[in-house]
């Protein structure tokens, strides 16, 4: 095939009617509708992974951030507990405050 045949194997047909195609020599270039008709920006028809999986992932990593996030802000003598408490609002007096540290670093006197 030369040059200017070659359109004709790529002919976009799915909008013709059958007598268009047929005066213009392209039947060899018929698809059915649908079957990749111009794929745009390359979009895909599936995704990656089920909907299901993308959620759990989302909000494992959108609570992995949150936790990370607590656990810089927290001061020193706090543990996770107390600032998980406090940032749900469950907190009570004696988990806001400071402990005394003994000698091997462990909280003495924790609840009177």
């Amino acid at each position: 095939m030369s040059g200017k045949e070659e359109w004709r194997k790529m002919a976009d047909t799915h909008m013709m009617k059958d007598e268009e195609v047929k005066t213009k020599g392209v039947e060899a270039s018929k698809r059915p509708p649908g079957h990749n008709p111009g794929e745009v920006l390359h979009q895909r028809r599936k995704l990656p992974y089920s909907p299901p999986t993308m959620a759990v992932a989302g909000f494992l990593i959108a609570a992995t951030l949150g936790y990370f996030t607590l656990y810089a802000m927290k001061k020193p003598e706090a543990t996770a507990k107390d600032v998980a408490k406090v940032a749900t609002g469950t907190a009570e007096p004696q988990d806001t405050h400071p402990r005394k540290f003994g000698r091997l670093g462990w909280a003495k006197n924790v609840r009177k």
